[in-house]
């Protein structure tokens, strides 16, 4: 049975993983941070994975817990501290261990094809890459664009109450979307997989926003339409504006943040090609339509 050690367990996609991870037969080490909230650190016992209790900035003492492992999966969410500093030493930590394989908290566009700068916490990703890709490990990091759960509420692309699908630059501009259980038993697999490549890119369905407007039509039985709110130079316009307003060095996604993402994946500059959906063929994908429709019952 695989050792798997899992980081940012007690996170909505860390524990999705491990859930993942253990209904495909791992065995499952969660690492949590000293003070985490306690139903979480019980939920994940009640899962079946083993808890350990880690201080990131002694990476000593989370080797100690990597120990025997063949995979580290990081699920670790944050600002610069977190996803350049703490999983820094989850890395050394991974390498001390002598553990074989690491899984970045990518899961994310592709921001390998975009331009330094483009995105702020992609950038993070950027320069964490080139910390992997120098370490003595092997290294598998999962792009899956955005989550497709983020269509019910958080994005604002979507306007359920006046049912429009509001675009930026052209309507025909492909997208990726894949949920965070589909992201997870992916994961789950490739952490499980000795011979995974550098970089597998999914998607559970590529899709514009035109149709979007089909999809959300299709599952609430509702016309929608859509909206053009601009070109992307408007756009573009709109981010300098309000990070010049409104920094936030500090918070993970101030609004601007998100404006961002919006425009990487309208410019069709991150399109995940060619995508891994394949690789493991247990996976069963999520389609907008899916979610939509799901949403709609509840």
């Amino acid at each position: 049975m695989d050792k798997i050690i899992v980081a940012g367990a007690t996170g909505n996609l860390g524990r999705r993983i491990t859930r993942a991870l253990l209904q495909q037969g791992a065995d499952v080490v969660a690492l949590v941070r000293h003070g985490s909230a306690s139903g979480k650190v019980e939920a994940l016992r009640m899962l079946g994975a083993t808890v350990a209790e880690v201080d990131f900035s002694r990476p000593a003492t989370v080797a100690r817990a990597c120990s025997g492992a063949s995979c580290v999966v990081s699920a670790l969410s944050g600002v610069r501290e977190v996803i350049l500093d703490a999983q820094t030493s989850l890395l050394d930590a991974a390498v001390e261990a002598g553990v074989p394989r690491f899984i970045p908290s990518d899961y994310c566009i592709d921001f390998t094809r975009l331009p330094p700068g483009s995105n702020r916490n992609l950038d993070w990703r950027r320069e964490f890459k080139l910390r992997v890709d120098g370490a003595a490990l092997a290294a598998t990091s999962i792009l899956n664009g955005a989550f497709t759960e983020m269509l019910t509420g958080q994005a604002p692309i979507i306007l359920f109450k006046w049912n429009r699908v509001v675009y930026w630059g052209d309507a025909d501009q492909r997208m990726d979307f894949t949920t965070m259980d589909d992201t997870a038993a992916f994961t789950a697999a490739a952490a499980l997989d000795s011979s995974a490549p550098r970089l597998l890119r999914i998607a559970g369905d590529q899709i514009s926003a035109r149709g979007l407007v089909s999809a959300a039509s299709d599952a609430t039985g509702e016309p929608f339409r859509l909206f053009r709110a601009g070109g992307l130079g408007r756009l573009q316009a709109v981010i300098t504006v309000a990070r010049a307003v409104f920094p936030a060095r500090t918070v993970l996604y101030p609004p601007w943040q998100g404006m961002q993402y919006l425009h990487n994946m309208f410019s069709g500059l991150a399109v995940l090609d060619p995508l891994d959906n394949d690789r493991y063929p247990r996976t069963r994908w999520t389609t907008a339509r899916d979610v939509l429709a799901r949403e709609r019952s509840m």
